[in-house]
């Protein structure tokens, strides 16, 4: 392994959160004091994000960061914007004195300035021409696939001015925040959540702030975001920002429930997000006749809420003077359309909230209606804060029509309405922490500290560090592990941990200077054993809903190098606890009932075993006495089917002051088979994911020396307790 270029790709994990900006210009926009105080804080930090509740000026502070960069650099701007917005963000320009200008494409880039177009056109643009980009309304970015979301991270990855403005992050969805410092290259989604963070389950999205470290995650996200409900979060006076009276009224609609579902006599309001969609199709005519009874009787603004295009035909059909907004109209169309509502040359509205939901000012009504609601509680609250805003002026008329057999999404976005308040209220601590120091940086422990034992060694370091300058050429008789799972799970914030990776190709990329590595310390025709698992993609991080082929990338991998695929095994595992485990919907008894064809099998584990090149001057023999027939026929089987899954090392020390675990210990059965297959007694068994020291454990308790190495402290320490007691007691407590 060249170490220059290790090091330069470990250089390209690393993430830094600093101030990369300047000491501000003078002020163009009339901004009041503490808006003058964030933006002046933002303009030092070069790259940050204001989480500002609606009607606090966002749209004054992000145009007048992106002309103090303008000013400073002599280079363009790019703001990114919703639909609709674009024009608006203008017109405030032009209030304020800076001169910004609407384009659909890179041509219309006549020099230097401030550009404004939709997240939509991002594919038109070089973005490596900008000096820097402002996400309005970033929140919207978590509503697009995972590949989009990446695409714009990496596009702007070189830009040196970056800012986010939104209103609300989820309520208790973290992986936003993640997203977000991700964008401005603070630190990947992964090195936030694992950091702070603990989820001790394989369902990915149930993140939960580690107990203690609740005060030092608000202090980090001080330092990058200035998260504002109201001016006095900061100190100043609250004088002109008091939201007016808001009238909730929720309006329930009778509707025959005896309709025929092909399920139970009568529907109920236990509604999933999979089959809420047909439920709000069969009760759409109940739900738009009472909407439209209260806007006709009315001579007031109003807005219409909807969901779907059903919707929005039957209130058509029913509001004859409104005006409607749909995804399929051509873009002049839309933003024509907005227009005449805001200016009042159209009296109502009926659009959905992804189209025009998020940004807009449409204070002048204060009449709302939702005619029904969706799961998404971020729709919901952007949509009623078009009007429900600090410079409303009218007390906020706002109402929720569902039919009695939607309960249930009722319940749901109140449940996020409370969370969303306790966040906002936890937000206030990063408020208070609003600074322009810099914060610690995320770095790497390149050096290695080694404690041995009887027969054991582990070395708490970096294991491609480790296997280059501590273990010697063709000395390892055997090795078995389990990698982490590429992205799936992060154990430390190190980037070196090649759990904390963005993507299965860069997983991939860092796992080949191990392999390498391996290439050199094995025994010529010596096996090395992995224990993995096909990954299944997710919608908010991939995109789709797959399985990715990890499996088949480890063995290309070691193919590269010359090892021989030796073997492939399969080992059991019960579908029923997986699904209990995870939730997965395919693996729901109700999916199958629902549309078995989205139903799927349950993954497996594999041990892929690949054998070193060259040929071994030392056979692996085997006493009959010692191994029967029967054992034979066992672990010859190419699936094996009596792997204990209980049958692992105690973890419960391996919880340290970060309020973690060892997530994922391989179990003993699978090790003690590999090291009996294929090693000798004394040989040398090497892990370089120690772990809490299971592969040791299986080494020493079957008369082999081990080596391993550990990246986390918390494991690399019990590791040892645990080694230390296999000869002294002869057994090790198991769980």
């Amino acid at each position: 392994m060249n170490q220059d270029n290790y090091n330069d790709f470990i250089g390209t994990k690393r993430k830094h959160s600093a101030s990369y900006g300047f000491d501000p210009l003078p002020l163009i926009a009339p901004l009041f004091e503490w808006q003058a105080t964030v933006l002046r804080w933002a303009v030092q930090k070069g790259r940050a994000a204001l989480f500002e509740d609606c009607g606090l000026g966002k749209t004054a502070q992000q145009l007048e960061w992106a002309s103090q960069v303008y000013r400073k650099t002599g280079g363009s701007v790019l703001i990114l914007a919703p639909l609709a917005v674009g024009e608006q963000t203008r017109l405030e320009g032009v209030k304020f004195g800076i001169q910004a200008s609407v384009v659909s494409d890179h041509s219309e880039i006549g020099g230097p300035g401030i550009y404004i177009t939709n997240y939509e056109k991002l594919e038109h643009f070089n973005c490596e021409d900008f000096a820097g980009v402002v996400l309005d309304e970033s929140s919207i970015l978590k509503s697009f696939t995972g590949k989009t979301r990446k695409a714009l991270t990496e596009a702007f990855k070189d830009t040196p001015y970056r800012l986010c403005c939104t209103a609300t992050p989820s309520p208790n969805d973290y992986t936003e925040l993640g997203q977000h410092a991700d964008f401005l290259g603070i630190c990947t989604p992964a090195q936030m959540l694992c950091t702070y963070f603990i989820n001790d389950t394989f369902n990915t999205g149930d993140w939960r702030l580690k107990k203690h470290a609740e005060d030092l995650f608000w202090k980090w996200l001080a330092s990058w975001a200035a998260c504002i409900s109201k001016p006095s979060d900061l100190g100043f006076d609250d004088a002109g920002y008091d939201l007016p009276t808001l009238h909730m009224t929720d309006i329930t609609v009778e509707v025959d429930q005896s309709e025929d579902t092909g399920e139970d006599l009568f529907r109920i309001a236990t509604l999933s997000a999979t089959t809420m969609h047909k439920e709000m199709r069969l009760t759409a005519p109940a739900r738009c006749d009472a909407v439209a009874e209260m806007v006709n009787s009315s001579d007031e603004t109003w807005i219409v809420w909807c969901n779907t295009n059903l919707e929005a035909d039957e209130l058509k059909a029913r509001i004859p003077d409104a005006v409607e907004v749909r995804g399929s109209d051509k873009p002049q169309v839309k933003r024509k359309r907005l227009a005449d509502f805001m200016s009042g040359d159209a009296r109502v509205i009926i659009t959905k909230p992804s189209i025009a939901g998020y940004g807009l000012n449409m204070q002048h009504c204060y009449n709302v209606a939702f005619v029904g609601l969706s799961y998404s509680f971020e729709d919901f609250y952007q949509a009623l804060r078009r009007s429900y805003r600090f410079g409303q002026t009218h007390e906020v008329n706002a109402y929720v029509v569902q039919a009695e057999t939607e309960g249930a999404i009722v319940k749901s976005i109140q449940r996020k309405i409370k969370q969303h308040q306790t966040m906002q209220e936890s937000m206030k601590k990063a408020a208070a922490e609003l600074k322009t120091s810099e914060t610690e940086t995320i770095d790497a422990k390149i050096d290695v500290t080694t404690r041995s034992g009887d027969g054991w060694t582990v070395h708490h370091g970096d294991c491609v560090r480790v296997a280059r300058e501590k273990i010697a050429d063709h000395s390892v008789g055997f090795s078995v592990f389990s990698p982490p799972f590429a992205d799936l799970f992060t154990y430390s914030a190190d980037p070196q941990d090649m759990g904390n990776c963005e993507d299965m190709n860069e997983f991939m990329k860092h796992f080949d200077y191990l392999i390498e590595e391996m290439k050199r310390i094995m025994i010529p025709g010596r096996e090395v054993a992995v224990h993995c698992v096909d990954l299944l993609s997710t919608k908010w991080k991939h995109g789709s809903i797959q399985l990715q082929d990890f499996s088949g990338e480890i063995i290309r991998a070691f193919w590269k190098h010359g090892f021989l695929f030796h073997s492939r095994i399969t080992i059991w595992k019960s579908p029923v606890t997986e699904m209990q485990r995870t939730k997965a919907h395919g693996l729901l008894y109700k999916t199958l009932k629902k549309d078995s064809s989205s139903s799927r099998v349950g993954v497996p584990d594999y041990l892929l075993v690949f054998r070193a090149p060259g040929e071994s001057a030392e056979p692996v023999t085997k006493s009959p006495e010692d191994y029967s027939v029967d054992w034979w026929q066992e672990v010859a089987s190419p699936v094996w089917m009596t792997v204990d899954q209980g049958r692992v090392l105690n973890r419960n020390g391996a919880r340290d002051n970060a309020d973690e675990k060892h997530i994922c210990p391989l179990q003993l059965d699978v090790i003690e088979r590999g090291i009996e297959l294929w090693s000798n007694p004394g040989d040398l068994v090497y892990s370089p994911f120690t772990g809490i020291g299971s592969e040791g454990f299986g080494a020493l308790s079957l008369g082999r020396q081990f080596v391993g190495s550990e990246l986390k402290q918390s494991y690399a320490d019990q590791a040892c307790g645990n080694l230390k007691n296999v000869k002294a007691q002869g057994m090790l407590s198991l769980v």
